[in-house]
C-alpha cells in the first residue's frame, strides 16, 4: 500500500517536468537574428521577412513525454506562411510527430495540419479548422506520447489519437529519441489553396510568439533515459499510461465532426490497394469528410459534371480578323523589312535542345517523336532552340496515364531573366480515374497570379491532343483541339502589363511536386508506377523568330497576328468555363479583399 502511495510521488521526481525557460531549454538554430528570446527567458518569438524564416530547437532529447507550448500564431494576412511545432529524431528513417499551422488570407482560418511518421515514412495526415482565432492570443498546442498512443491536444481538448498497433503490423515511434523542434518559413508554393496564393512580402516581417514551454517527459542522454525502466508500465493518472476516458473520447469526436476538413482514413482514391492496417481495426468516423476536402480543394467554383461534351460540337476556325490598329500597322511594316525567317512545322532533333534529365528526354522516329520521363532520380525537359515575339504554337501531347498523382508536365513560353514575362500551360496528374487538372497562367514582368484551371472533357492519356498559344500584340488565346478555353486580353491603355516586349522560348518538362500538385500535396507519387512518361509530336512555330535583337515574320502577313474571338468561338469558350473551368482568379474575392485584379473588372 505504501508502495502504491509512494510510486507516483518517485515518478515525479525523476522524470524531467519542467516549466521551461528559453533561454535555458532552447537554442535559436538558424534565422539570423529572426528568432529572439525575450523577457527573461519567458517569451520567444520567430520572424520571417522574404530573405530568411528562424526557427529553434530543444537542447533536451525525449523519449516519451507530454510537451506542451502556448502559441499566438502570425495575424492578419498570413498566406503562404507555415509555423510548425513538431518532435523528430534524426536520421534518414525519422519518427515525427507535427503539428503544422498553414497561414491563410485575413478573415480565413487557419488550417492546422497533423502527421506521424515512423521509419521516414508519413501519409497519415489528418488536418483541421480550429474553433477559435489562433491570432489574437496565446493558445496551448499538446503533444501526449507514449508506448500506448499519441494524442494531439489544443486547450486541453483532445482532437486527435494514433494507437499503438503493432500487434497488427503498424508501425509507432518508441525507439528512437526525438527533439522538440519550431519553425516559421515561406512555403506559398503548396502551403495555401495548393499555392496559388502566395505570400505578401509587403506584410513581412511576420511573426509568431512562444511561451509556457513545458516538457514533461522522459529525458534522453547519453543514451539513457531518465526513466526508470518499470516506469513504461507506469502509475494510473500518469502520461506514461494516460489514455481518453469516454468524456475525452467524446470531446475529441465533437472536434473531429464540427472541423476536420480532411482524413486519410476515409480516402479511399489515395489508398486503392486497401486502407494502411492501422484503419482495418479501427472504427472510422465521420466518412463524409474525404468528399468535402475533395471539393474544397479549388476554392470558389464549383467541381463540373462528370458529362463529356462530343469534340463535333466545336469547330476550331471560327475566328475573324479585326482590323489592325495603329501600333498594328506599324509594327507589321516594321517586320516585313526584316529577313522573313518563318518559324513552322520542325522535327524535335532540329528545333529542340534536351536540355535536362540525363537521358530521361528522348528523340525518336527520325525526330517525329518526343518523349520526356520521370523516376524517383529525375525528370526531364527541352526547350526550342529559336526564340520567338508573338506567334501561334501547336504541340500535340499524350500525358502520363494510370496514376499520375504527384507528377506535373508542364508546356509554356517564357522569356529570360528577372522580370521575365511566361505563358503556361500545366497538367497536374491525379489518382487512376479521376481527371487531371489543367492550369493555365499568364505573367507579366515576373508576375503571374492570374491562374485559371480546368478539367479536360476527354482522356488526355489515350490519345494525343493539341495544345495551342495563340499571342499577338492584342490578346493570348489558349486553345485546346482548336478550342479556345481563355483569353488573356492587352488592356496597356488601362495600366495592366501585358507580355510583348521580351522573346520567349517554348520549355516542356515533366517533374515530381508531390508537395502541393494533387490535392494540394496530400496525394503523395506512387513510385512503384515509375517511370512515368509523356509524350510529344507534331510541333509547329507559326511565329516571328527573334534573333540578334531582331524579329522575323513570315512572309506571307501571318493571320493569327491580328486574330480574334468571333461570337461563336467567345459562345465556344464560356460553354467550356461554365461547364470544365474549376478555378477563376477573377471570382476569388477572399483572395482579393481589397478589390478584384483591374482586367477582372473590364468586359
Amino acid at each position: 500500500m505504501a508502495i502504491n502511495y509512494f510510486l507516483p510521488l518517485f515518478l515525479s521526481l525523476i522524470i524531467s517536468s519542467v516549466s521551461a525557460n528559453f533561454q535555458r531549454d532552447v537554442e535559436i538554430t538558424w534565422g539570423d537574428g529572426r528568432g529572439q528570446i525575450k523577457n527573461n527567458g519567458e517569451l520567444l518569438t520567430l520572424s520571417l521577412d522574404k530573405s530568411s524564416g528562424s526557427g529553434f530547437q530543444s537542447k533536451n532529447e525525449y523519449l516519451f513525454g507530454k510537451i506542451d507550448m502556448q502559441m499566438k500564431l502570425v495575424p492578419g494576412n498570413s498566406a503562404g506562411t507555415v509555423t510548425t511545432l513538431y518532435l523528430k529524431s534524426p536520421g534518414t528513417t525519422w519518427d515525427e510527430i507535427d503539428f503544422e499551422f498553414l497561414g491563410n488570407l485575413s478573415g480565413d482560418p487557419y488550417t492546422l495540419h497533423t502527421n506521424v511518421y515512423t521509419q521516414g515514412k508519413g501519409d497519415k495526415e489528418q488536418q483541421f479548422k480550429l474553433w477559435f482565432d489562433p491570432t489574437a492570443d496565446f493558445h496551448t498546442y499538446t503533444i501526449l506520447w507514449n508506448p500506448q498512443r499519441i494524442i494531439f491536444t489544443v486547450d486541453g481538448t483532445p482532437i486527435r489519437e494514433f494507437k499503438n498497433m503493432e500487434s497488427v503490423g503498424t508501425l509507432f515511434p518508441k525507439n528512437r529519441p526525438m527533439r522538440m523542434y519550431s519553425s516559421l518559413w515561406n512555403a506559398d508554393d503548396w502551403a495555401t489553396r495548393g499555392g496559388l496564393v502566395k505570400t505578401d512580402w509587403s506584410k513581412a516581417p511576420f511573426t509568431a510568439s512562444y511561451r509556457g514551454f513545458n516538457q514533461d517527459a522522459c529525458v534522453w542522454s547519453n543514451g539513457k533515459s531518465s526513466c526508470p525502466n518499470g516506469s513504461k508500465q507506469g502509475t494510473s493518472g500518469s502520461w506514461l499510461t494516460q489514455q481518453l476516458d469516454s468524456t475525452a473520447q467524446e470531446r475529441m469526436r465533437w472536434v473531429q465532426k464540427n472541423y476536420m476538413i480532411y482524413n486519410y482514413c476515409t480516402d479511399s482514391k489515395r489508398f486503392p490497394q486497401g486502407l494502411p492496417k492501422e484503419l482495418n481495426n479501427t472504427r472510422v468516423t465521420n466518412g463524409e469528410l474525404n468528399s468535402k476536402k475533395t471539393k474544397s480543394n479549388l476554392p470558389c467554383i464549383n467541381p463540373p459534371p462528370t458529362h463529356t461534351v462530343p469534340m463535333n460540337d466545336f469547330n476550331s476556325q471560327s475566328y475573324r480578323h479585326i482590323s489592325m490598329d495603329r501600333f498594328t500597322l506599324i509594327l507589321s511594316l516594321l517586320l516585313t523589312l526584316l529577313f522573313f525567317a518563318p518559324a513552322f512545322a520542325g522535327t524535335f532533333d532540329t528545333e529542340f535542345d534536351i536540355t535536362w534529365g540525363d537521358g530521361r528526354g528522348k528523340v525518336l522516329n527520325n525526330g517525329e517523336l518526343l518523349t520526356l520521363s520521370l523516376d524517383r532520380a529525375s525528370g526531364s525537359g527541352f526547350q526550342t532552340k529559336k526564340k520567338y515575339l508573338f506567334g501561334k504554337i501547336d504541340m500535340q501531347l499524350k500525358l502520363v496515364p494510370g496514376n499520375s498523382a504527384g507528377t506535373v508536365t508542364a508546356y509554356y513560353l517564357k522569356s529570360d531573366g528577372n522580370t521575365w514575362d511566361e505563358i503556361d500551360f500545366e497538367f497536374l496528374g491525379n489518382l487512376t480515374g479521376d481527371p487531371y487538372v489543367m492550369h493555365t497562367n499568364v505573367y507579366t514582368q515576373g508576375k503571374g497570379d492570374r491562374e485559371q484551371q480546368f478539367n479536360l472533357w476527354f482522356d488526355p492519356t489515350a490519345d494525343f491532343h493539341t495544345y495551342s498559344v495563340l499571342w499577338n500584340p492584342h490578346r493570348i488565346v489558349f486553345l485546346v483541339d482548336g478550342v479556345p478555353i481563355r483569353q488573356f486580353k492587352n488592356l496597356q491603355h488601362r495600366g495592366i502589363p501585358y507580355p510583348k516586349m521580351q522573346p520567349m522560348r517554348l520549355y516542356s518538362s515533366l517533374w515530381n511536386a508531390d508537395q502541393w500538385a494533387t490535392r494540394g500535396g496530400l496525394i503523395k507519387t506512387d513510385w512503384s508506377n515509375a517511370p512515368f512518361t509523356a509524350s510529344y509530336r507534331n510541333f509547329r512555330a507559326d511565329a516571328c523568330v527573334s534573333y540578334g535583337g531582331k524579329s522575323a515574320c513570315p512572309a506571307s502577313s501571318p493571320r493569327w497576328f491580328s486574330q480574334g474571338l468571333d461570337v461563336t468561338a467567345e459562345a465556344k469558350m464560356r460553354a467550356v468555363q461554365r461547364r470544365f473551368m474549376v478555378y477563376n482568379y477573377c471570382t476569388d474575392s477572399k483572395r482579393f479583399p481589397q478589390g478584384f485584379p483591374k482586367e477582372c473588372r473590364i468586359p
